[in-house]
């Protein structure tokens, strides 16, 4: 039997019986299965190369071509988008775990040792896929923001793509037919 549901103090809908905190425990191992692509978003001012790792990123719109991703409310790298409204979209293959983890930390340098050109006026990881977009618009979503961007050039690369699940990479096997 399906319990109610109710209604938060923030308008949000859940059902009676889990409180929030329990819910958050639970969505969190849920989505922990959720296999996601890798990407570091990038971004320049005044001149300094920006960049962090995301797994909320997923493709949009064919016609015009667009993508999403969600970078966190206090982000210094969303500050940036909003200023500049552009961005680079560098999606990691299998080879990049490193960088992927490097590009997560807290902190200045998260280019140091890590081959990188700037195209469109962006800052490119080379070897990446690689996606430059301009931000149409930002939309709350939670303690996130959802970024959409228009893409504006994209250049292929042939490695096997990084992904995370489990909270461990990997990458995208097929399966036997």
């Amino acid at each position: 039997m399906l319990s109610s549901n109710t209604t938060n103090s923030h308008g949000s809908k859940h059902l009676t019986g889990i409180d929030l905190e329990e819910l958050q425990t639970l969505f969190r191992r849920a989505m922990a299965g959720v296999a996601t692509p890798v990407s570091v978003v990038t971004a320049i001012k005044d001149g300094k190369a920006h960049g962090t790792t995301v797994s909320a990123f997923a493709s949009l719109s064919l016609n015009p071509p667009m993508v999403m991703v969600a970078l966190d409310r206090n982000s210094d790298l969303l500050s940036i988008l909003r200023e500049t409204g552009e961005y680079g979209v560098n999606l990691l293959g299998v080879e990049h775990s490193e960088w992927a983890s490097a590009f997560a930390r807290k902190g200045p340098d998260k280019f140091t040792g890590i081959p990188w050109t700037v195209e469109n006026g962006l800052p490119r990881l080379v070897g990446s896929t690689w996606l430059a977009c301009s931000v149409e618009s930002l939309v709350d979503g939670g303690d996130h923001v959802i970024v959409l961007g228009s893409v504006l050039n994209v250049d292929l690369s042939d490695n096997k793509p990084l992904t995370y699940c489990q909270r461990t990479f990997g990458t995208h096997a097929p399966i036997g037919v």
